[in-house]
């Protein structure tokens, strides 16, 4: 049972602990258990876990204090399973280095969707960069990182330099919402008041000329009020 990934699942809710124990075990992961924060960490220390599955409102302390509490050492991936809707919450978890972020009520298919497309991202030598000759190919889109061009069925797509760098950027992180101010900090490297309109601006332009119809996600997802992610074949 080596082969297996080993996934932490810290949820106060028996319930809902017992379903996405279920769904992962019948899947073929190896699941671990926590009830509290402190049963969490400790839980973490002694079975490093592949994947942390996590409720923020968790009966001890806050569930944001487990991810800055791992965030100071470790990159294990971190998907937030909470009810709280607020962007504020969703924005803080990610900006602190969850992974990913799950709105209750969920279903099985969303569940390990998120769950494959997290651990396939994390897996070695799949971090943010490109190793040389590499492409991304995702339906018609296929992003050349060598020359930096952009092809939609085999034809160029002409990107300024800001749409192309952050196409890249979401594309090396692929399934991961990432938000308004990671994007800013990446492309821009520092904020100001109209950071987002100018984000929001260049990515109106790259979708236009991805072909992109309002409401269409077949290549970046809106998750409105936090940030984007560039969609996975498999989701």
């Amino acid at each position: 049972m080596s082969n297996k990934y080993k996934i932490l699942v810290i949820e106060d809710e028996n319930n809902i602990r017992n379903f996405i124990e279920t769904v992962l075990s019948a899947n073929d992961y190896q699941t671990l258990s926590a009830s509290t924060c402190e049963q969490g960490l400790l839980m973490y220390a002694s079975h490093i876990p592949d994947l942390v599955m996590l409720d923020l409102g968790l009966p001890d302390r806050d569930g944001i204090e487990f991810i800055q509490n791992i965030r100071q050492t470790d990159t294990t991936p971190i998907i937030v399973l909470s009810a709280r809707t607020g962007e504020k919450d969703k924005i803080e978890a990610l900006d602190l280095g969850a992974n990913d972020y799950i709105t209750k009520p969920f279903g099985t298919g969303e569940l390990l969707a998120r769950v494959r497309a997290t651990l396939r991202n994390n897996r070695p030598g799949s971090g943010s960069g490109s190793l040389p000759g590499e492409k991304f190919t995702l339906y018609d889109l296929t992003i050349d990182y060598d020359r930096r061009i952009v092809y939609m069925k085999d034809e160029e797509i002409k990107l300024t330099q800001t749409e192309y760098n952050i196409l890249a950027l979401l594309s090396y992180h692929t399934g991961k919402v990432m938000t308004y101010a990671s994007i800013i900090k990446e492309i821009w490297g520092c904020s100001d008041d109209g950071s987002i309109k100018k984000l929001q601006v260049n990515m109106a332009n790259i979708r236009k000329k991805l072909g992109s119809k309002p409401g269409d996600n077949q290549y970046i997802i809106n998750e409105l009020g936090v940030g984007y992610r560039m969609n996975e074949e498999n989701l």
